[in-house]
């Protein structure tokens, strides 16, 4: 989404003019109370790390853009503002007021839930490659859709906000440039994932199109399977995902884990040994960097600067026990064991004697 709306001048205004409203607000404690008594809602500031921040101040205004004028048309009316507020206050009610603004908030506030939800798909930790092909096909197939409804009549009405002869032309524009973000979108999202191979294998092994591969083998995927990864048997791998296809035991697996944990459990993965090769592979895959930036994160939170004298021993432990903290609160009685465990060591205390 970063590089996308980047390569489109106009939408790099738009996002820059929509976060300076909440840092309008968050300057003052004045702003900020005449903000809680007109729109009643404190607008969530974006960030330059996290993309998806984005979408609840494009969803923020957009449910409150009537209070938000009223608030700003306060402001600037009140006389107990000085001149820069009140110069800030009215840019940014004309902003408000604008049909393009309008225009780009309504068709963000369209894309921005099929992001929020790749980005939570993204964040998972019990993923494949499988699940991520799906997901990416489902975030592609939605913003299509967006982009096919920007086209109609009755969408460039609601979206411009107004009709009349003199918004013919602007129109025009607008259908222009709704076309042009989603297809930068769809654009950067498959060349995204375009050097992972292991998606295009991962069809293989997609349960939901076991049915389809039963009367037509998928010898395309295949050959890019075998090509990407020479280690597989090629013959005998498509030996066994034709006995899997034709199976319907294994039509009920949502992914290359479910598939993996069935042919273990039967006991299968010496007969399907090419298979169960293939599966190991897209598990142990990496599908995002998540977990390495919630290990920073966490480290981040850890060491501050008031604990930077902390062993690595320690910093150590304190960072697996945030990290797989849902494990932690799962043990029975892990505070108590702790704390147990403390009390019978013996010499706890430290011996600043010299000898």
């Amino acid at each position: 989404m970063q590089q996308a709306t980047s390569q489109v001048p106009a939408l790099r205004v738009f996002f820059s003019d929509l976060n300076g409203i909440s840092s309008f607000f968050s300057r003052s404690p004045k702003r900020t109370t005449i903000l809680d008594q007109v729109v009643a809602r404190r607008l969530p500031r974006a960030s330059a790390t996290r993309w998806n921040f984005n979408s609840r101040v494009v969803n923020k205004v957009y449910e409150n853009l009537d209070d938000l004028i009223e608030c700003f048309e306060a402001i600037s009316t009140d006389g107990s503002f000085d001149c820069t507020t009140v110069r800030e206050a009215s840019g940014y009610l004309r902003m408000l007021q604008d049909d393009d603004f309008k225009f780009f908030l309504h068709l963000f506030h369209q894309i921005m839930p099929h992001v929020d939800i790749m980005y939570q798909q993204l964040q998972k930790k019990d993923i494949d490659a499988v699940f991520i092909k799906r997901a990416l096909q489902s975030f592609t197939s939605s913003v299509q859709a967006i982009r096919d409804q920007s086209s109609s009549p009755e969408q460039q009405q609601v979206a411009a906000g107004t009709t009349g002869k003199r918004r013919a032309l602007g129109e025009q524009d607008k259908q222009r440039l709704s076309k042009e973000v989603c297809d930068t979108i769809l654009g950067h999202a498959n060349e995204r994932f375009s050097f992972t191979s292991h998606l295009v294998s991962a069809t293989l092994l997609q349960g939901d199109l076991f049915e389809q591969y039963c009367h037509v083998f998928p010898d395309e995927a295949l050959n890019t399977t075998a090509k990407a990864y020479p280690m597989l048997n090629k013959a005998k791998l498509k030996t066994e995902l034709s006995l899997i296809y034709e199976s319907p035991d294994f039509k009920g697996c949502s992914g290359a884990l479910a598939l993996y944990q069935v042919l273990q459990r039967n006991n299968l993965h010496e007969t399907l040994s090419e298979t169960v090769a293939l599966l190991n592979i897209l598990i142990i895959t990496p599908m995002t960097t998540a977990e390495a930036e919630r290990c920073f994160s966490t480290l981040k939170r850890i060491k501050t600067f008031l604990r930077n004298s902390m062993g690595q021993d320690r910093l150590n432990a304190l960072a697996m026990l945030s990290m797989e903290r849902e494990l932690v609160r799962n043990m029975p009685d892990f505070n108590e064991r702790v704390i147990d465990h403390f009390a019978a060591l013996k010499e706890r205390r430290a011996k600043f004697q010299y000898k």
